[in-house]
Order: C-alpha cells, then sequence, then structure tokens
C-alpha cells in the first residue's frame, strides 16, 4: 500500500497506493517541508515570539520530516522548542527506516530517534528539543489547556481526506491555537481560505513551494 518514491530534490516520500496520493511533493519532499513549514511556519513566528520557548502542534506525524527540519533548525539556532504530533496511522519500521532524510539533513542517529521515540511520552531528546507523538486522529485529538503557538497542518489534501479539511475540524484547530499564534499549510484552496476566514484568521496567501503556485498562512486575533 506503500511505495518508497524519489522526489525532484532527491529526497523520498511515500506513495499511498489505496488513495493515489504522496505524503510530500514529488518536486521536492525536503524542499516543500523547508518551505511551507520551516520558512514560513517556524522561522515567521520565531520573528515574533524570539526569547519564548515555542509550542507547536502538528497534524500528521508520518515519515517524520518536519519533525526532523524543526530538530535541527532547533540544533542550529539554539531555539528551545514543545513539539507535539499527531498520527492515526505510525509507519512501520520496515518504511520509515528506508527514508533518505536523515542522510540528507546530516541527521541519521535523530532521524531514527524521532520514530524509535514511545508514543504518548513526552521525551526531551535535546535541552532545547522536546518530543511528544500521539497515536490519533484530529477528531480524537484533546488539545491542552496550554495553547500552541504554531500548528503545521500537514493532512492529505482535501480531495484525499476531506474531513480533516472541515469547519469543525478548523475550528478545532483555532481553539489550540493562541491569541497571535500561526496555522500553516501547503493547502491554498478557496474554501479552506474561506473557511478560515469565518473562523476569524487573519488569511495570507504565499508563493508556494517549488511545483506548487501557491500556499496559506494565517494568524489567530
Amino acid at each position: 500500500m506503500l511505495k518508497i518514491i524519489t522526489t525532484s530534490d532527491g529526497s523520498h516520500s511515500l506513495l499511498n497506493e489505496e488513495i493515489n496520493e504522496t505524503y510530500h511533493s514529488v518536486h521536492g519532499a525536503i524542499q516543500e517541508s523547508a518551505h511551507v513549514f520551516i520558512k514560513n511556519g517556524l522561522e515567521h513566528e520565531l520573528q515574533k515570539r524570539p526569547s519564548l520557548p515555542l509550542r507547536i502542534f502538528e497534524l500528521g506525524f508520518g515519515t517524520g520530516l518536519n519533525a526532523l527540519l524543526t530538530w535541527n533548525h532547533s540544533v542550529q539556532h539554539q531555539t528551545k522548542i514543545h513539539y507535539t504530533s499527531i498520527e492515526a496511522s505510525p509507519l512501520a519500521d520496515e518504511i520509515w527506516s528506508q527514508l533518505n532524510y536523515g542522510a540528507h539533513v546530516g541527521m541519521d542517529n535523530e532521524f531514527q530517534a524521532l520514530h524509535r521515540a514511545t508514543w504518548g511520552v513526552l521525551h526531551r531528546v535535546t535541552p532545547d528539543f522536546g518530543l511528544e507523538k500521539v497515536c490519533s486522529t484530529l477528531q480524537q485529538f484533546e488539545f491542552p489547556q496550554v495553547p500552541f503557538d504554531l500548528i503545521y497542518y500537514d493532512a492529505f489534501a482535501p480531495s484525499k481526506q476531506p474531513e480533516l479539511w472541515t469547519l469543525n475540524m478548523l475550528e478545532k484547530a483555532f481553539t489550540g491555537l493562541k491569541p497571535g499564534g500561526t496555522f500553516v499549510t501547503y493547502c491554498a484552496k478557496g474554501q479552506f481560505k474561506r473557511d478560515l476566514g469565518t473562523l476569524g484568521f487573519t488569511v495570507e496567501t504565499l508563493a508556494g513551494p517549488p511545483g506548487k503556485k501557491e500556499m496559506v498562512r494565517a494568524s489567530k486575533p
């Protein structure tokens, strides 16, 4: 059901053959994640809150690529980050262990540590980077009382996973975000942006990663 593919920047992705959907852009998995979630999410948020520990929520741990790039950024910039990621269908060892992200980023051991970390437990993997992986759907997940500064919304596309792009699910994410917090995703569908606006988000349409015209960043008042 899952097939490893090589994207245009040389990094791997997975093709879910059951729904004919890739986990990342075929134009470059690392390029896409770095552009959408690191440059336009993490770095944008750090410009607003440079001195605070940052609380990040990710929908869709998937291959662990976003978590790895965030950890790498934390190491390079000595940024304190608490990273919570949910995933309804964790990858089997024989799948994630073949992915080449660790080699590309120079963090082979760290990539393995991300995946081997026990689910449902907070791990202080470095003094600055805390990781908590939760095996859960967004529907089942209960946001903690302390809201997040930044949300990586990395579900499959609305055409493949429409239940995660409903107004109710977006409202749940809105509630779990701090006032002034940031919501970032690769998706730029018109109805999706209108729904974000209905919830009260300030919506920005930004240039997308290679191979994609647009992406969205939204801020909570």
